[in-house]
């Protein structure tokens, strides 16, 4: 029996350092999340569930709230840090997100490599794919973390892949027990 999963990107949310956690999305983001949730209401979701960050949740919550499903936050499920505490450019970002696709044990000073992030949130979705076979799961996350589940099953999603995603962003991962079958872009 096939399990999909359904990673969606945040909506836009604006930047602003420090606030991680609270920062929450745009108007722009808000009218995206209901297009999020209309795409998404007749896939037949089972589950969601969401990084803790408010920019995922209120992506995915207009979905929960419309089929009437509780939103199941996982603290492990949250967006990788590349630059560590300090504050560095948007271009060091970039270079330092390209580098660690490149070499997955390459992190900035106080950041996540790609391979500490995926020891991170590979569990939690392998869990996922044991606790809720044969469902249909919506992940609330991040451009980053989404980019190092995929590249996990496969190698070519990377810098390339994540730096051409999109605020918000669909894609499912369709599952045969736990291996990957096929992923979809359902976002455009």
């Amino acid at each position: 029996m096939r399990t999909n999963i359904y990673l969606v990107r945040h909506a836009e949310s604006p930047f602003r350092y420090g606030e991680e956690r609270e920062r929450g999305i745009s108007e722009a983001g808000a009218q995206a999340a209901k297009r999020v949730a209309d795409l998404l209401r007749m896939e037949g979701i089972d589950v969601v569930v969401t990084s803790p960050y408010a920019r995922a949740l209120l992506t995915v919550q207009p979905l929960a709230e419309q089929l009437k499903l509780p939103i199941h936050s996982y603290e492990g499920l949250h967006e990788r840090f590349v630059e560590g505490d300090h504050q560095v450019s948007w271009e060091a970002k970039k270079q330092a997100v390209k580098k660690s696709f490149e070499d997955p044990d390459y992190a900035m000073d106080g950041g996540e490599s790609t391979r500490e992030a995926q020891q991170r949130v590979i569990p939690i979705l392998m869990d996922l794919l044991d606790t809720y076979h044969g469902k249909r799961i919506v992940i609330g996350t991040h451009g980053n973390i989404m980019t190092v589940m995929m590249n996990y099953y496969d190698q070519s999603y990377g810098y390339d892949f994540w730096e051409q995603t999109t605020m918000p962003d669909i894609y499912r991962m369709t599952f045969e027990g736990n291996q990957l079958l096929q992923i979809v872009r359902l976002w455009n």
